[in-house]
């Protein structure tokens, strides 16, 4: 399928390990020039140079805690200076720690606003006007099944990713005008290190092996297994290509049916 995106510059956010580094690889496939970032500087750089040898794509790289608005408006100029201007832009920030609503401190809800519902605000406010001058671009916001169904444990998941929701269709009405769309990606559970910290979580307060909550997550699932996170990635790269060109203010599930409503 063709995609119609090579050549675009693409911004993916926590790019040096799971979906978002299977985001970064995907676009990069598709020939996008892309500008990848995270915490992590040797993981990051680990998967830009992946990146290159296995798809000759330039990359840009930068180490950067999303929950610095400075610091994101930064990287951005940075890529522009780069690469000239940005056209996708996927937002992504590691999940809060697993806590029900009383062991959740407030430090904890700071942080969890911040990471996953402020990060995007950066992101999108420092990218908008490059997209507006060309009037072409895409903002994909990458969250969780728990905007769609709450997960036990996960309160701060469930509450801070459920406001990216409200600020997507926000954008995606104010900024259609201009040719700029919105979507939210929510996985489902998703084989990465971020599902097997949480398997280990989960683990400790059932009494349960990690093998026991990874056989129960898979049966939740209409299809009886985790996903890939490149298939999360595929979802991403098809609402970012012109085959998507009349899809904003949305939240497409990759969950391989677990989400039960209708």
């Amino acid at each position: 399928m063709e995609t119609g995106i090579r050549g675009r510059i693409a911004i993916v956010a926590a790019a040096s390990r799971g979906i978002g580094r299977a985001t970064a690889e995907a676009l990069a496939a598709e020939g996008c020039r892309v500008a990848m970032c995270a915490r992590n500087g040797e993981a990051l750089r680990a998967a830009a140079e992946k990146i290159r040898g296995n798809s000759g794509s330039d990359c840009f790289t930068q180490v950067l805690d999303v929950t610095d608005a400075e610091a994101v408006g930064r990287f951005v100029e940075a890529v522009v200076q780069s690469f000239g201007t940005v056209d996708i832009c996927i937002t992504n920030a590691g999940g809060p720690p697993a806590k029900g609503f009383l062991d959740a401190s407030l430090e904890e809800w700071r942080q969890a606003i911040e990471a996953n519902f402020l990060s995007t605000v950066y992101f999108a406010r420092a990218v908008i006007p490059y997209m507006q001058h060309k009037r072409w671009g895409r903002i994909i916001t990458l969250t969780s099944i728990t905007t769609r169904q709450p997960v036990p444990d996960l309160v701060l998941s469930n509450a801070v990713r459920s406001a990216v929701l409200g600020l997507v269709k926000s954008l995606a009405n104010e900024f259609g005008k201009d040719g700029i769309l919105v979507n939210n990606v929510a996985p489902g559970y998703t084989a990465t290190d971020r599902l097997r910290e949480l398997a280990q979580a989960r683990s400790r307060a059932l009494g349960k092996t990690e093998d026991e909550i990874f056989s129960a997550w898979a049966g939740d699932s209409a299809l009886k297994r985790v996903a890939d996170p490149r298939e999360v990635a595929d979802t991403i790269v098809w609402l970012a290509s012109e085959r998507a060109s009349y899809i904003t203010g949305q939240t497409i599930l990759v969950d391989g049916g677990a989400y039960k409503g209708l």
